[in-house]
């Protein structure tokens, strides 16, 4: 058998920082990189055209970022479960190495590949976590269970020591000709663009594709936006925050490098008002991480709610009111502005993120699975974890210690638009309405059909009555009254 290691890149779109390829390159010189377009994945119905493309982009610099150091990134295109170990026996690698993930299908994927691997005598490296901080092992309670709330994982989370750093990969070997017309009889292809994949997505992208580009915009908001991001972040209009977050759902930056930018920005930091700022996006990292340990021990999470008082809670179901909100065109000027920014840009400010999902699950009274899984048809960062949990927080259907969040339209646009900026970038025919009666909503019924812009779909008011007398009579259900 030949020293080859096959490295399996999943979410991990990178060669600096990524701890199972440079474990690869200790054991062996001749390293090639292989990723597999999973077709149970690419037709699902919840893919976003936005992020197959940026994925597809984050490849195609991987791949010159391998000719680089030597050697090669194999593509593929068919079911993993078959194809990795294929691939790694046709071209006679002595393992195959990748990077643990915390999604279930994922977990059952790769115990299925493990168990081929063995039949077929080819070595694996065993859980080795690269997309997070802390191993879901490592985070417990005192009494050794995984967290349900946040703020303890927090105060536990924050005392582990954070790994470094790992070395990127360089001076490796390839496959020779010969090996790589072998990898082209067990399915390597060339790199398919989105569009050959069906996937259309002409817009521009809100993060440039690969590795050279997350470092610059990591740098960029380490150095100004992130001194200020406490108070910056929550306004939708200001570039507060770091929009790095598709760069890190595809591991196109690594996990350490981010948190060492955020203790260099700490070390450099000349006021404790600064300090405060660097450590609030240090937190958001950890709710980013709480979110993937959660994934990894409540698999569940992944089919529903947490909280069994919303297992079966009533949830209407009414189609013209969810298009609306789809569409933004609710009547709401800073939820359909939030909606027309993710149709159109395939991204959304976190703060509108909660705003919206509150008015279709606490003001439409609709299911938030509906909601959450039109995110991932339209969002270049469609993460699982991060998405279910923000979700699931929003709807008050997940791990939070309170109860039910529900966020006015009009007191959340006076807060954090109070200039009507946002609205108005995204919401072209209420660029002329006066800021007064856009940010509190109270445009009169004759501007509004003037303009073409839509009369309010439900009454914020009875609509959030409505949602907690529902939740009371679950309240009641559950506690057998």
């Amino acid at each position: 058998m030949s020293d080859l290691i096959l490295f399996w890149h999943r979410r991990d779109l990178r060669i600096s920082d990524n701890t199972g390829l440079a474990a690869a390159k200790r054991q062996s010189p001749k390293v090639v990189g292989v990723f597999c377009l999973d077709p149970y994945i690419l037709e699902r119905d919840d893919i976003a055209p936005v992020r197959v493309t940026y994925m597809i982009g984050c490849l195609q610099k991987l791949q010159e970022r391998y000719a680089q150091v030597g050697s090669q990134l194999l593509i593929l295109h068919a079911n993993p479960v078959q194809a990795i170990p294929a691939l790694a026996e046709a071209i006679n690698a002595k393992a195959v190495f990748w990077n643990w993930d915390v999604e279930p299908y994922s977990q059952e994927r790769d115990r299925t590949i493990i168990n081929a691997l063995k039949e077929k005598g080819i070595q694996f490296l065993k859980h080795n976590w690269d997309q997070i901080l802390n191993s879901p092992d490592e985070i417990r309670t005192g009494g050794n269970s995984p967290y349900t709330v946040y703020t303890p994982f927090w105060r536990n989370w924050i005392t582990k020591p954070k790994s470094q750093p790992v070395e990127t990969l360089q001076n490796v070997e390839g496959l020779t000709e010969a090996e790589q017309e072998i990898a082209k009889l067990a399915g390597a292809i060339a790199l398919p663009s989105a569009k050959d994949l069906g996937f259309i997505w002409d817009e521009q992208l809100i993060i440039s594709p690969g590795e050279a580009a997350a470092q610059e915009r990591l740098e960029e908001f380490t150095t100004k936006a992130i001194t200020e991001y406490q108070e910056q972040r929550n306004f939708p209009a200001v570039e507060g925050t770091s929009q790095l977050s598709a760069a890190l759902k595809f591991g196109v930056i690594g996990i350490r490098t981010v948190w060492q930018a955020t203790i260099e920005a700490l070390e450099n930091s000349r006021s404790e008002e600064t300090a405060v700022n660097i450590r609030t996006w240090q937190q958001e990292l950890a709710w980013r991480e709480f979110y993937q340990h959660a994934m990894y021990n409540f698999p569940e999470l992944a089919d529903g709610a947490f909280r069994d008082l919303f297992k079966n809670f009533p949830w209407e179901t009414n189609e013209e009111y969810f298009q609306a909100w789809c569409e933004g065109r609710t009547g709401y000027p800073i939820v359909d502005a939030a909606m027309r920014q993710l149709n159109e840009s395939g991204w959304m400010h976190n703060r509108c993120r909660m705003i919206v999902a509150s008015f279709l699950t606490k003001d439409l009274l609709i299911n938030p699975q509906l909601g959450e899984k039109y995110f991932m048809q339209k969002l270049i960062d469609g993460d699982l974890s991060a998405n279910n949990g923000g979700w699931q927080w929003s709807a008050s259907s997940g791990m939070d210690p309170k109860p039910v969040r529900i966020f006015n339209p009009a007191s959340q646009t006076q807060k954090f638009d109070p200039e009507g900026e946002y609205i108005r970038q995204w919401v072209s025919e209420l660029r002329s309405v006066d800021t007064e009666y856009l940010v509190t909503g109270k445009i009169s019924s004759l501007e509004r059909h003037a303009v073409g812009y839509p009369e309010q779909i439900v009454d914020h008011k009875i609509q959030q009555q409505q949602f907690k007398q529902r939740y009371q009579q679950q309240k009641n259900i559950s506690s057998g009254e």
